[in-house]
C-alpha cells in the first residue's frame, strides 16, 4: 500500500506544479531557443503527461517556435517519454489492481486476452488513430501484461504520424495558412488508409481463428 501511495503522491506533485506554473513554462517554450532544447523536451514531457493544456497546443507551439523539424522531433519524444512514464507509473503502483478488475467481468477478461496476444500491433494501430485517448492506452497496456518493451516500441512508432501534424499546423499556421487544409485532408486520407488496413487485417486473422480446428 505504501508504494501504491508514494506513486499517487509523486503524480499529484507533479501535476500541482504544472498547474501553478504551466502558463509560465508555455511562455518560456514560446521564447525558448535551441541552447535550451533539452529542457524544453523535458517540459513538452510534463506537458503530455499532465493535458492541463491539451498537448495537440504544445505541439503547435514548439512547431510555431522551432520549425516543422525540430519542432516534430521534440513534440514526439515529450508524448513518448510521457506515455512511458504513465505505463511506469501505474505499472509499477497498480498493475495488481488493474488485473483484479479486468479479471472481474468475464467479457472484459476475454477483450483483453486478445489485446495481450496482438499488443504490439493493437497499441500501434491505437496511437495512429487520434480519436482513442492516450490515457486509456496508457493505462489500459500498463494494467494488462503487454511487456514494457513492446509497449515502448509500438507506442513511440504509433505517436509520429500525429506528433508531426501538430507541429506542422503549428508551423503552418505562422508561415503559410493557406496550405493548412492540404494537411488536413492528407492526414485525413492517411487515417483511413490506416483504418481500412486495420480493418483487413482483423478479418483476416478472424478468418484464420476460424479455420483452426477446435479442440473437444
Amino acid at each position: 500500500m505504501l508504494k501504491k501511495l508514494i506513486v499517487l503522491f509523486t503524480y499529484l506533485l507533479m501535476a500541482l506544479l504544472i498547474y501553478l506554473y504551466g502558463e509560465s513554462l508555455l511562455d518560456w517554450i514560446r521564447t525558448g531557443g535551441t541552447d535550451y532544447l533539452l529542457v524544453t523536451t523535458v517540459l513538452a514531457m510534463t506537458f503530455a503527461l499532465f493535458p492541463i493544456i491539451p498537448y495537440p497546443i504544445i505541439g503547435g507551439i514548439l512547431g510555431a517556435t522551432y520549425g516543422p523539424f525540430l519542432g516534430s522531433m521534440i513534440t514526439w519524444l515529450g508524448s513518448s517519454l510521457a506515455s512511458v512514464m504513465m505505463f511506469v507509473f501505474v505499472r509499477y503502483g497498480y498493475q495488481d489492481w488493474g488485473q483484479a478488475i479486468l479479471s472481474r467481468y468475464q467479457t472484459l477478461s476475454k477483450v483483453t486476452h486478445l489485446f495481450e496476444r496482438n499488443g504490439f500491433m493493437a497499441v500501434f494501430i491505437f496511437r495512429l488513430l487520434p480519436v482513442v485517448p492516450s490515457i486509456v492506452v496508457n493505462i489500459y497496456s500498463a494494467v494488462s501484461k503487454l511487456s514494457f518493451i513492446s509497449y515502448t516500441i509500438a507506442s513511440s512508432i504509433g505517436k509520429i504520424p500525429a506528433m508531426i501534424l501538430f507541429a506542422v499546423i503549428g508551423n503552418t499556421l505562422f508561415t503559410n495558412p493557406g496550405q493548412l487544409l492540404f494537411i488536413v485532408i492528407s492526414y485525413g486520407i492517411f487515417l483511413a488508409i490506416v483504418y481500412a488496413c486495420y480493418r483487413i487485417v482483423n478479418k483476416l486473422q478472424l478468418a484464420k481463428h476460424n479455420r483452426l480446428p477446435k479442440r473437444s
